[in-house]
């Protein structure tokens, strides 16, 4: 998979297949500080859809703000701006976004698997994270609110910079056999129409399939807050909303994403699995 992606090949790849990403503008950079940044500084000027793809991604954030880390032909990041009815219509849109790149991923041969709210798992390490936010147009005459979705997907992440994370990363190598281009089209296409589906009948067309590809269900897992457990039990699913559903000794609670961070009890040292 070589570098210097191209914008035109990917068009050129979405051109064989009619869906929704047909009215989407694609842009690519060799580098950038982050892709979110620059759409949501750009909606302004944005005419419709638009996907942005760097090769190499210096800045980019996860989840409360964390680095996500990038070097060249080590992960794909990109981002699509898409406009939505309001920031209070996207609710569960993070999760049916990783069932999106979950299920593009299986198609290529990637067995992967979700973990509550926004990561993609591959034999229960982190390869790929979503962070989702919410832009508005300061133009009067254009008055719309934005939606963009940032993704980092790891290809080839060298033991050196694994070990400077400090937890388990995982990585697809077996995707850099593949044009570049077309894995591109492929997850655009993918994202397009499942934006316009939720769009038409919300979270709820996502939910069993979030389950299906559930990493945690059945078992044992702690809800932490700023280190410490509030809640532990064991891992059922998620709800109509998008909060993570934990059975517990004194029954079943439901989490909504936020600071919190869910964790396998077996990784938290010290934890004596009392539940809360």
């Amino acid at each position: 998979m070589n570098l210097n992606t191209s914008a035109e090949k990917i068009v050129a790849y979405l051109a064989k297949v009619h869906s929704h990403a047909d009215h989407v503008a694609i842009r690519a950079v060799a580098q950038t500080g982050s892709t979110n940044a620059d759409l949501i500084a750009a909606v302004d000027t944005l005419t419709g859809p638009t996907f942005l793809v760097a090769d190499v991604q210096t800045a980019g954030r996860g989840r409360a703000g964390r680095p996500w880390h990038t070097r060249a032909a080590s992960a794909m990041t990109f981002s699509l701006a898409w406009p939505v009815a309001s920031s209070q219509s996207i609710a569960g849109l993070s999760l049916a976004i990783g069932v999106v790149i979950a299920e593009s991923l299986k198609s290529l041969g990637i067995d992967v698997e979700l973990k509550w709210p926004n990561d993609v798992l591959r034999n229960g390490a982190k390869l790929a994270g979503i962070l989702i936010e919410v832009a508005n147009s300061r133009k009067a005459s254009q008055k719309a609110t934005w939606v963009v979705i940032g993704i980092g997907l790891n290809l080839d992440i060298p033991a050196s910079v694994a070990a400077t994370i400090g937890r388990e990363v995982a990585s697809a190598t077996e995707l850099t056999h593949w044009e570049r281009e077309m894995v591109l089209a492929k997850l655009v296409t993918n994202l397009a129409n499942a934006l316009v589906q939720f769009e038409q009948h919300g979270f709820a067309a996502f939910i069993p399939r979030w389950n299906v590809l559930h990493a945690y269900e059945g078992r044992a897992v702690v809800i932490l807050n700023d280190g410490h457990v509030v809640h532990d039990g064991v891992a059922v699913g998620i709800d109509e909303s998008g909060q993570f559903l934990m059975d517990t000794r004194n029954g079943r609670v439901a989490v909504a994403a936020g600071d919190v961070s869910l964790r396998l009890q077996e990784t938290i040292k010290g934890h004596d699995a009392t539940v809360n």
